[in-house]
């Protein structure tokens, strides 16, 4: 049997899964896509977060706050290490990455020490940006790591290797 794929969920799934439906077409959009893939795609993968999102996610309001850690309350733990914390400096010093999205940053570097096979996220001012991947991709391979592949809920939703 095949190993099931990783796949590390960036605070704006939980949060999308337990915010009431927006009257913004496309995040409501975004929001009916990740409800989906919760639903139809999640038990396909071996799922994952961090301290980082639990640490997020618990921010706000009470109730939404309650509800998104109890989506993900059950979910794996990646360990912070320092391994992950250097990759995090590495990546905020590079001219490419935005000093201020630093959380942003050790999201990614978790993944990569991790080895994750996909960084979901609907993050796509810092982290599902493709000018800043292209560049990123280099500084991750010069750091001996690997970037997953970071995407959206909708570039996971059909398909894999068998099919589905």
């Amino acid at each position: 049997m095949l190993k099931k794929e990783t796949v590390y969920l960036e605070t704006t799934i939980p949060s999308y899964l337990a915010s009431q439906p927006s009257k913004d077409l496309v995040l409501a959009g975004e929001q009916l896509l990740t409800h989906e893939w919760w639903e139809r795609r999640r038990t396909d993968f071996e799922l994952f977060v961090s301290g980082y999102v639990l640490d997020e996610a618990q921010r706000g309001d009470k109730d939404a706050a309650q509800r998104r850690l109890d989506l993900i309350g059950s979910l794996k733990l990646l360990e912070i290490s320092q391994a992950s914390i250097d990759l995090t400096q590495t990546i905020i010093a590079s001219p490419v990455f935005p000093a201020k999205a630093k959380v942003d940053a050790a999201h990614i570097a978790l993944c990569c020490v991790h080895e994750v096979d996909f960084l979901l996220t609907w993050n796509c001012r810092h982290i599902a940006n493709a000018q800043i991947l292209r560049s990123l991709g280099k500084v991750i391979e010069n750091s001996g790591y690997i970037l997953p592949t970071i995407c959206t809920p909708i570039e996971l939703m059909e398909g894999g290797v068998d099919g589905r």
